[in-house]
């Protein structure tokens, strides 16, 4: 072996040298990568916006996977979850599906029947109504000229809410015996025994005013027979 071949032999070792050293820093950098990113995981994102306490259905999600150490406690990765769930705030586009996003869709229990009536979304809602909130309903009747003073009576206590519909536009009713000049309303679905529903019915149909108070969840939904029913001079 001459020396011109000898140089060629040391220039090839080196060459595989180099190329080994090479494709060991390759895989450095990827266990370094893989070692800061981890496993990839399932998660679901918004197709588009979903209005707040509407149903969910899996056709409104998108799979991705991303890294699992990317990922909140509590993002969903099985859509199975949301199942009988509905938004419990406005959710947007693009957004990852996390569990404090939902919440369980009311259901009525044994003994109780759906009843909806349109509520004034000036002095009823005010927006902080939601499925699921627990309500003192109000009514206002006018009295007549026998001297039956005005009065304002608690309905129904500690109603509670299936569904908030959306505002709706309303037109003046023909004949309409109570006197309301309602513009914009709000369907709200409650949950109610029959009697309740009865006396629900009857204020929507005859009363000048029907009116939701908010009940706080550490208040109790009791209201005493002297409370239900107002009327001025009881402040004289």
């Amino acid at each position: 072996m001459n020396s011109r071949q000898r140089r060629g032999i040391i220039l090839l070792l080196l060459s595989v040298l180099c190329a080994l050293g090479a494709f060991a820093g390759v895989l450095s950098v990827i266990r370094d990568v893989n070692a800061k990113v981890g496993p990839e995981v399932t998660a679901y994102r918004l197709k588009s916006d979903v209005a707040p306490y509407k149903p969910l259905s899996a056709a409104q999600f998108e799979e991705i996977s991303m890294p699992k150490r990317w990922l909140s406690e509590n993002a969903v990765t099985n859509l199975d979850r949301i199942r009988g769930k509905i938004a419990v705030t406005q959710l947007r586009k693009g957004s990852l599906l996390q569990s404090d996003m939902i919440v369980e869709r009311p259901e009525l229990g044994a003994g109780e029947q759906e009843i909806a009536i349109m509520i004034d979304a000036a002095t009823g809602v005010a927006g902080k109504i939601q499925p699921g909130s627990s309500v003192n309903i109000y009514a206002t009747f006018e009295g007549d000229k026998k001297g039956v003073p005005d009065r304002s009576q608690v309905i129904v206590a500690g109603a509670r809410v299936l569904d908030v519909g959306k505002l709706t536009a309303l037109e003046p009713e023909r004949g309409d015996r109570s006197g309301r000049d309602r513009n914009e309303a709000v369907p709200i679905t409650f949950a109610l025994k029959t009697v309740d529903a009865q006396r629900v019915a009857y204020a929507e149909s005859f009363a000048k005013h029907v009116r939701l108070a908010l009940v706080g969840g550490g208040g109790g939904n009791t209201v005493s027979p002297a409370e239900r029913t107002y009327t001025l001079d009881k402040d004289k």
